[in-house]
């Protein structure tokens, strides 16, 4: 019986190394060569036994195909598209958000009588209503707007079925990185929300693969990166040009820094497959759907009750303690000075060294919950209130910056680490979620966070050895 079973296990092991030497020489396009015979054939077959009596219907879908996924027009295109969606979603939420964020301000303004009628204590009122609320305020009014015009954008183009164009034009890419090309629609997601993202990364197959588009859809700015972002860029980049072209400026800088982020989660999904997740990359045969006529009704309700409602849940789920936290630190004073200011000046030597500075660094630790309440969280800090405030201008919020040493290398530094950082804690539960591991949710929050400090160092260091501040 040993014999037998020393004989068979001899016989599995020679099977499979003669697989594994079969496998070199044949090369990583079997899966493709074996696609395209099914394919040749079954249109052979098609044309030899179906007969059309209107041959020229259909035509139109092929010349659009031809476009969009030419290799020529299909990236311009894909671009062009992509920052007509940016453009509806920031012009478009724009008044909605201070339409809101002035409702929910005001509605905060009557609320704190009460509680001064009811003889409530200075310091829970300030919590609560300073702190918590304020926080809340915040993340509804710079969150939901900007995601009730994405997601039912982005599910239009999902329903008319472009998205698996796009997933088409971005597969070799993928390819070459060892990733999935259905990738390129959960980072298409995570424009919306890094949460929404990870969980749309339900729609690929091979684990190895989800995995390394859960941990690299950070690197795609959401919602709560846009206004940060768009306003620095708006501040800092479009400053530096006439009047005219400064618009354009701000835009093409927001383009840019997209692309980069698209740049960096193809290279370290490059480093994973190379790395720590080797393995072959499985095959992707993509049937092209014809295009359909869009359900609307379909479409609100999963843009808006199965993506918005539930990101917008989360966030503020994971919001409301950070804004209590960040209340307690700018209102609790140690030797005079504030738990806020103390923490900032420990911070400062090491925000230097990133292109940043202390108040920056302090602004990220405590607003993980949430990145929507970072900018409130600094200029808090800058200006001493006590309290999340913000500025209705952008001149005096420009000289706010400039008064605390900001200059163009801040904001450029900025803008890349709100990019790259670690994900929100809602992005991080979600990770978990769909994980069920502690350690790849640690990963996927250090490996980003490594990567921003890196580029932010050897940016800050480089323009400033060639003099550039």
């Amino acid at each position: 019986m040993s014999a037998v079973s020393a004989k068979g296990g001899s016989s599995a092991d020679a099977l499979l190394a003669r697989a594994n030497e079969l496998s070199s020489s044949i090369g990583a396009t079997l899966h493709d060569e074996l696609a395209k015979v099914v394919y040749t054939e079954a249109q052979a077959i098609a044309r030899s036994t179906v007969a059309s009596p209107r041959p020229h219907s259909g035509t139109w879908d092929r010349r659009l195909d031809d476009l969009l996924t030419s290799r020529w027009f299909g990236f311009p295109m894909m671009l062009l598209i992509l920052a007509g969606i940016f453009f509806m979603t920031i012009e478009g939420a724009n008044v909605p958000s201070e339409l809101l964020a002035t409702a929910l301000f005001w509605l905060h303004d009557q609320i704190v009588p009460l509680f001064h009628a009811v003889g409530a204590p200075w310091w829970l009122t300030g919590f609560l209503m300073n702190g918590v609320y304020r926080g809340l305020a915040w993340v509804v009014s710079v969150m939901l707007p900007p995601m009730a015009i994405f997601f039912p954008v982005f599910t239009l183009l999902e329903d008319l079925g472009y998205l698996p164009r796009v997933a088409f034009n971005l597969d070799r890419m993928f390819r070459w990185a060892g990733a999935h090309g259905k990738q390129a629609l959960t980072m298409g997601m995570g424009f919306g929300c890094n949460a929404a993202g990870v969980i749309s990364t339900r729609i690929i197959d091979s684990p190895r693969e989800r995995l390394i588009a859960i941990i690299t859809n950070n690197f795609v700015p959401c919602n709560g990166r846009w206004p940060l972002i768009i306003m620095l860029a708006s501040l800092f980049v479009a400053a530096q040009f006439p009047s005219a072209v400064s618009s354009i400026a701000a835009a093409s800088t927001v383009v840019g820094v997209t692309l980069f982020g698209v740049l960096v989660t193809l290279l370290v999904s490059k480093f994973l497959s190379s790395t720590w997740l080797k393995g072959t990359p499985s095959s992707f045969q993509l049937e092209l759907p014809p295009y359909r006529k869009p359900q609307i009704l379909r479409i609100l309700y999963t843009s808006l009750i199965d993506r918005t409602i539930f990101v917008l849940g989360r966030a503020v789920m994971m919001a409301a303690p950070a804004g209590g936290l960040i209340w307690i630190l700018g209102n609790v004073h140690v030797d005079g000075v504030s738990l806020m200011k103390h923490a900032a000046d420990f911070l400062d030597p090491a925000g230097r060294l990133f292109g940043l500075d202390g108040v920056i660094l302090l602004a990220y630790i405590i607003a993980i919950p949430a990145n929507e309440i970072i900018v409130p969280t600094i200029i808090m800090a800058y200006t001493a209130t006590g309290q999340m405030t913000d500025f209705e201008s952008m001149e005096t919020l420009r000289a706010l910056f400039v008064e605390n040493g900001w200059t163009a290398l801040t904001a450029v530094c900025l803008m890349l680490f709100s990019l790259l950082h670690y994900p929100c804690s809602t992005t991080s539960l979600t990770i978990y979620k769909e994980t069920r591991s502690v350690k790849w949710t640690l990963v996927s929050n250090l490996l980003p966070l490594t990567v921003a400090l890196i580029v932010c160092f050897v940016v800050a260091q480089t323009a400033r050895a060639l003099g550039v501040e």
